[in-house]
């Protein structure tokens, strides 16, 4: 522990040095706010140095050292520490040579600006080290020889130091606050798109209840009937459909009880609701209740129309349905087309609208829409893709595959 301590005693000094002779680019960020008043921190810092320089002498022969000393407020905004270093070698030249007296207040000036740029791209370390270091430097000038000028006007350079390293730390911290403020509402946003999926993964293993049970009845039913259609059935068939029935009954019993848990979390009492999920036998009358509520909508099917599996009419009945309830939360007015188009390995579904009449409202949605639809195409192995057309409207795809046609046929026949 003792030599850990010591070795973090010896490091720094080691880091201090070398962030106080980095040339490494600390460029200043513009501000935030309106974009004319983005850069304003550095028009400021340009006009002080342009004052600066004009002020700098009236003997044209030392002029250009006071111009070149203001003028470090420039590259001060990309590297602000060199900058400091300059100006730090200038200050004795530029305060103690009588020629400079008339610029000499302007020469700590814009040392005090090159400190306040040095503090807010810098650790607490260096901003300290600096301000002592400049503030020793005044000190000694004004004790050596004649001074440069009477103490208060050591004072006032010092009560600058300190309103600039005020300002500067307070500029740091706003930034900070606002950074981490930035940050928080970052991780929130994905905690709730997160939170989101989840709950609408809990909506689809509630929807999908009915479809999973249906089939796990119709096992049980055909195991309990399958001995009844063979004259004197082996005793070892009866046993193993025996215990397919129980099996099924078993596995019924269970899928009832955990996902009745989630069926009943919106309901209060914990009573589930009864009706059947929709398919897109009931498209239609989704299409009269949309239009009902204002929307101009058209329906077209390609391809041989058939039975699908349960799974795939209800995710593409909630696609259609949700894709329709958006152009009605977010395009007022507009027209909309439903085409569903049936191949033999898939179903293609594609809702497009056009762009509202009228401004949309403020929508009383979660505005995860989407993400509910994706998840639906993803469970069946499927894909979703959803964005705005060119003519300012918008428009959603989505490919939903589909199992062998025989098996399907087959699984719909025995279900009957």
């Amino acid at each position: 522990m003792e030599r850990a301590e010591q070795g973090r005693a010896r490091e720094a000094p080691n880091t201090l040095r070398k962030d106080m002779f980095t040339l490494a680019p600390q460029p200043m960020p513009p501000m935030g706010g309106p974009r004319p008043l983005r850069w304003l921190p550095q028009l400021a810092v340009a006009a002080l140095a342009v004052f600066a320089a004009v002020s700098a002498t009236e003997d044209i022969l030392l002029r250009p050292v006071g111009v070149i000393h203001a003028a470090l407020l420039l590259p001060a905004l990309l590297r602000p520490l060199p900058a400091w270093w300059l100006s730090l070698v200038l200050l004795p030249v530029l305060s103690l040579d009588p020629a400079f007296r008339p610029y000499t207040g302007w020469a700590w000036a814009v040392h005090a600006g090159l400190l306040f740029l040095v503090a807010l791209r810098n650790p607490p370390r260096v901003m300290a080290a600096t301000v002592l270091l400049s503030a020793a430097l005044l000190l000694g000038l004004q004790a050596a020889g004649d001074g440069i000028g009477p103490w208060y006007f050591t004072v006032i350079v010092l009560l600058m130091f300190a309103l600039v390293v005020a300002a500067a730390t307070a500029v740091r911290g706003t930034r900070e606050v606002r950074a981490r403020l930035a940050e928080q509402e970052r991780a929130l946003a994905q905690e709730r798109a997160h939170r989101t999926v989840l709950e609408e993964r809990a909506r689809i293993a509630r929807e999908l209840h009915d479809v999973v049970a249906h089939h796990m009845s119709v096992i049980s039913i055909q195991a309990d009937a399958a001995p009844y259609r063979v004259a004197d059935p082996p005793g070892e068939l009866v046993a193993a459909l025996a215990d397919i029935r129980a099996g099924a009954l078993e596995g019924l019993t269970e899928l009832r009880r955990l996902l009745g848990v989630l069926r009943s979390e919106d309901r209060p009492g914990g009573i589930a609701p009864e009706a059947p999920q929709p398919t897109l036998e009931r498209l239609d009358d989704l299409l009269a209740g949309v239009r009902a509520a204002g929307l101009d909508v058209t329906a077209l099917t390609s391809g041989n129309r058939r039975p699908l599996p349960e799974g795939v009419e209800l995710s593409a009945y909630r696609i259609v349905q949700e894709a329709l309830s958006n152009t009605l939360r977010h395009a007022p007015g507009a027209t909309a087309r439903v085409e569903l188009g049936y191949t033999p390995g898939a179903l293609r579904l594609r809702i497009r609208n056009g762009p509202g009449a009228r401004p949309a409202g403020p929508s009383p949605g979660t505005g995860h829409g989407l993400l509910g639809m994706r998840e639906r195409a993803a469970m069946l192995g499927g894909e979703l893709s959803a964005g705005p057309t060119p003519e300012g409207g918008y428009e959603v795809t989505a490919l939903l595959p589909l199992p062998d046609a025989a098996a399907v046929r087959t699984d719909k026949e025995r279900t009957a």
